[in-house]
């Protein structure tokens, strides 16, 4: 008897010649994605000329991030994001995946998170102790230089001096858009031409490559720290014989920033915004944060005390995950969703859309911490909350990144509230990850900051 499951296969309608389904997913991308569902569990659409199926229902969605043998790094996503990452930890095939991570893994084990927490509070610290009772600052900005920092002192153990921090930002911000225009509007041979865009796109990256490869020749000149670029330095690869290449390392230090501070920033940004409309949320974690600091800067051991700041944290991921959107390669024939799919077939999967369905998160677009109380993420079913992706291909730096948005969040709420302009909006800003744009917030001291 056949255990295949019937096909609920559709197709996007609304294509275009040539550009297929490009222009809808560069022009309203969350929109697209979330009309998708209604027209199957995998539902083809075309990505420039290229065909590709978008998967739409969880358990298939976990079955693909799960096989990745069968559902390997590969797609339009991939193809121009190497150009950039090369064949670093997240752009590499699953067999060289293996071996990267077996190397990279150490960096992000519990015992180094410990130590790098005291980097994460020093920097909250010096990035609260300059705020002052009603001054305005962009708050996005704010925490974009406050994560970029702390991954440059803690993960890669290098200075972060404020110049090269703010060089680094701005040139990965001008890349990320780079290779998000290229990825959702392939209109080829147009990004060779000399235009002011282009120009600055590959100023920018020969800016990040110079960066990166100061990092790394401070390292050779001090070796044997304990750091991630220590490690790279002296990974052995037992099937090749040699170590990892220059150019190796410098693609895995890269995407380790371009991973480890926009995405993590805009999650923190988004959380301040939607406490702010929210005042009933906020007072919650305002009392929480009252209750386990008492102004003092959050460590790992006050980590269980704070059960809300956590609840805001997930629920933030799961309206807005920074990576929304991914794509996968079939390197074989087989079957998902009962759909017979050549090798070589393009998948595109959207943590924004699995994470948006109401028949698992009722009113989705509603912030509401509290619907972790009531149902937790294990719980649910699977391939339905993956903001950090799943299966071994999962984020290596997902436990880095929770502890550091809620010890950055607990601490800020001890101290400060932060107030919109009245009437102002907030708007999702779609690239190459999502956030929420500038924002001009003012500050209100809270707790012993009030008291000063």
């Amino acid at each position: 008897m056949s255990t295949t499951l019937p096909s609920r296969t559709g197709k996007a309608p609304g294509g275009w010649p040539l550009l297929g389904h490009a222009w809808q997913l560069h022009a309203r991308p969350l929109e697209f994605l979330s009309s998708l569902p209604a027209h199957g569990d995998l539902v083809r659409i075309g990505m420039g000329p290229w065909p590709a199926y978008v998967v739409c229902e969880p358990e298939a969605a976990h079955r693909m991030l799960t096989d990745s043998r069968t559902f390997d790094k590969g797609g339009p996503f991939f193809d121009k994001a190497r150009v950039l990452f090369g064949s670093s930890l997240p752009m590499s095939g699953w067999q060289e995946h293996r071996w990267q991570r077996r190397q990279m893994q150490p960096a992000f084990q519990s015992d180094r998170i410990e130590k790098y927490a005291v980097v994460m509070g020093e920097e909250v610290d010096r990035m609260t102790s300059g705020w002052r009772p009603g001054s305005r600052l962009d708050v996005t900005a704010a925490l974009t230089r406050l994560t970029l920092r702390i991954v440059t002192r803690s993960v890669l153990a290098a200075e972060a001096q404020d110049a090269a921090v703010a060089e680094v930002q701005e040139s990965l911000h001008t890349v990320i858009d780079g290779i998000y225009q290229r990825v959702m509007l392939p209109l080829g041979p147009l990004y060779r031409l000399p235009t002011p865009a282009n120009r600055r796109y590959r100023r920018a990256r020969t800016r990040l490559h110079a960066a990166i490869n100061g990092i790394i020749a401070a390292r050779r000149a001090a070796p044997g720290g304990e750091d991630l670029v220590s490690m790279l330095l002296a990974a052995h690869n037992d099937d090749t014989g040699g170590l990892m290449s220059e150019e190796d390392i410098r693609d895995q230090l890269m995407v380790m920033i371009g991973a480890g501070f926009e995405t993590t920033a805009n999650s923190l940004a988004f959380a301040l915004w939607l406490l702010s409309q929210h005042p009933e949320v906020a007072a919650q974690v305002y009392a929480e944060a009252d209750r386990a600091l008492a102004g003092r800067t959050a460590t790992t051991a006050d980590l269980d005390a704070l059960p809300c700041t956590r609840r805001v944290i997930n629920e933030v991921l799961r309206l807005y995950p920074a990576g929304w959107f991914f794509t996968r390669v079939t390197t074989a024939d087989t079957t998902l969703a009962g759909q017979h799919l050549p090798k070589g077939t393009a998948l595109l999967y959207s943590a924004y859309l699995l994470q948006h369905r109401p028949e698992l998160f009722p009113d989705p677009d509603r912030f509401d911490p509290d619907r972790w109380i009531q149902r937790s993420a294990e719980t649910l079913p699977r391939g339905s909350h993956v903001p950090f992706g799943g299966g071994n291909r999962k984020c290596i730096g997902d436990q880095f990144a929770l502890i550091e948005m809620t010890l950055a969040l607990a601490t800020v709420c001890a101290r400060w509230e932060l107030r919109p302009d009245p009437g102002a909006t907030m708007t999702v800003q779609v690239r190459g990850t999502l956030g929420p744009g500038p924002l001009m917030m003012t500050c209100r001291p809270r707790g012993k900051e009030a008291e000063d």
